[in-house]
């Protein structure tokens, strides 16, 4: 038996206890100086929102648009209130340092309940659907802990938001301080969004989602406008804005489940009879079961009898028949969706020009957690000669260059049939779907629009595509498709930016 080691302690110098307590002073004074300044402000704070009613718009905008309603908030230094107001959760925790700021937020927002403390300090007892820090980070004590201890109130669901002033702006916000236009601040810490970036990686999270904006943060007419909704919105010039927020999620964790979840692969095929049968034995078993609901969406070359004839000569396999509308791709892969019982959803076109064998590192990719909405990208492999003509190609590529900087994601190809989901996420997306002011005929849009929507991780997976060896393209008529993803686009750019 090995004996234990055990490793000696140096001897505690006579000036370490002096020096701790100097440490623990010099934070007890930094934390009452920040209660003390926000609590004399506490009853004029709400005036104070008033006054600067323009930027808090702006605000209330974007939280509405990141934060799903009825949803469980914590929100960390939730000043008055109003920032649970703006998300409209069915359960609501504010946070706060200062007293007086708590009294008002009660009086307030009775609805929601509100604690006095130190969020460094806060340790969390139950789980939250958002966490809010909204214009907090630039006066924490220590950011990463408060970011740390963060993580015990989060599922893997759960998403961070965080918003904070542009560095950039710090001499701007130091005139308007002394010229009285804007409420003192305690000394703030300034940090930049490489720096808030670095924070949260340290304290377990993973950034989602950047964004940037309000280049005048205070109204006059049209000048606001311009600056915000046109110029701000440029490439490189978008950095500048004043407000800036990061969504994050827990660094995702390898767990070991005791059932791994069931598939359903849905199938839209219309005229793809000779491709039917090569579906079903190339299909991969994935999860604890798979299912292939193929969706005949009104064939006319025999497909629906083809599939009968499967079912019957491959009963070992899960093989379903849902009778699409007939109406467009989308609608059918919805009819797909809602009869779909596994826990993840795939969609598998019906002309197989992606392989059926590239599926499992879809199936991995989702359930490892490195991505919560992944979407097969044709344009990395070469491509087969047949498979896709070049004009296609090429506009695939400058589309997917458009819709990268609108949704701020790194999209390569949004057309790739291929995508993979929880189905638990799809019944979120499904409640925004026609919600984008144009109609997606073939819902690739649909489901990307609503994953960035709901900040669930983006990822790409390269797939081989191939020559389609039965039938004939859907894809026809370039120029009126273009003109569909062109209204896609301006669809986005009102949404996103």
């Amino acid at each position: 038996m090995n004996a234990a080691v055990e490793t000696a302690q140096p001897p505690r110098s006579a000036g370490a206890l002096p020096v701790a307590d100097a440490f623990r002073r010099y934070r007890g004074e930094i934390l009452r100086g920040l209660a003390a300044v926000y609590g004399a402000q506490a009853e004029e704070r709400e005036e104070s929102i008033h006054r600067n009613a323009y930027y808090y718009g702006r605000l209330r905008e974007l939280l509405g648009f990141m934060v799903e309603e009825g949803k469980r908030v914590l929100c960390l230094r939730s000043d008055i209130g109003e920032f649970l107001e703006y998300v409209r959760p069915t359960y609501g925790v504010g946070v706060e340092i200062a007293p007086e700021l708590i009294e008002v937020s009660r009086r307030r927002c009775p609805q929601y309940s509100f604690l006095l403390g130190v969020p460094e300090d806060q340790t969390y007892q139950e789980k939250f659907d958002y966490i809010l820090i909204i214009n907090a980070v630039n006066d924490q004590f220590d950011v990463q802990r408060t970011l740390q201890n963060l993580n015990s109130a989060c599922s893997p669901q759960t998403r961070v938001i965080l918003t904070f002033n542009n560095w950039l702006w710090q001499p701007i916000l130091i005139l308007a301080e002394a010229l009285g236009w804007k409420r003192p601040q305690p000394r703030q810490n300034w940090l930049s969004a490489e720096s808030v970036e670095a924070l949260l990686e340290l304290a377990g999270f993973q950034v989602v989602k950047r964004w940037s904006g309000v280049l005048c943060p205070i109204y006059v007419p049209f000048v606001s406008w311009l600056l915000n909704d046109v110029i701000g919105k440029l490439p490189l010039l978008d950095r500048l804005g004043f407000v800036q927020a990061y969504v994050a999620r827990p660094e995702p964790k390898q767990q070991v489940m005791r059932v791994s979840p069931s598939v359903s692969v849905v199938i839209p095929c219309r005229n793809e009879k000779g491709n039917i049968e090569a579906t079903v034995l190339r299909m991969p078993e994935m999860g604890a079961w798979t299912e292939l609901i193929f969706c005949d969406d009104r064939s006319t070359d025999g497909t629906l009898e083809e599939i009968r004839r499967v079912q019957q000569a491959y009963p070992e396999r899960k093989i379903r028949l849902v009778r699409g509308p007939g109406i467009s791709k989308a609608e059918n892969v919805w009819t797909g969706f809602d009869s779909a019982q596994g826990d993840i959803l795939m969609i598998l076109d019906g002309d197989l020009a992606v392989p059926p064998e590239e599926l499992p590192s879809f199936y991995d990719a989702l359930v490892s957690g490195r991505g919560e909405f992944i979407n097969g990208s044709r344009l990395v492999y070469p491509i087969r000669t047949l498979a896709m003509r070049t004009a296609n190609v090429i506009g695939n590529k400058l589309f997917s260059l458009l819709f990268s900087h609108i949704l701020r994601e790194e999209i390569q190809d949004t057309l790739c049939g291929t995508k993979v989901l929880y189905a638990r996420d799809y019944a979120r997306i499904k409640k925004l779907r026609g919600s984008w002011g144009v109609r997606d005929r073939w819902g690739d849009y649909e489901l990307i629009f609503g994953a960035a929507k709901l900040n669930l991780k983006y990822l790409e997976l390269p797939v081989h595509y191939m020559e389609r060896h039965y039938g004939q393209t859907k894809m026809t008529g370039r120029l009126r498709n273009a003109a569909i993803m062109l209204r896609m686009c301006a669809a986005a750019y009102r949404c996103f930016r």
